[in-house]
């Protein structure tokens, strides 16, 4: 039995979703709230706190680098 895959199985570069498919688009409103849970931390007052004076440092686009 031959382990490789027929080439119509195979997946192809031209099949793959583009980059620009695969963000969160941060220009659309993005809150602290959503900067926390995103980097996985519980909402409380500090982490709310990190998140606002991150989101002035770097900008809402900040939230892209904890997405996948």
């Amino acid at each position: 039995m031959s382990t490789t895959e027929p080439e119509a199985s195979r997946p192809s570069d031209d099949r793959a979703t583009p980059d620009s498919l695969l963000h969160s688009a941060p220009g659309t409103g993005v809150a602290p709230e959503d900067l926390v849970m995103a980097s996985g931390r519980d909402v409380t007052p500090a982490t709310l706190e990190w998140a606002r004076k991150k989101m002035e440092r770097e900008g809402p686009n900040c939230i892209e680098r904890l997405l996948p």
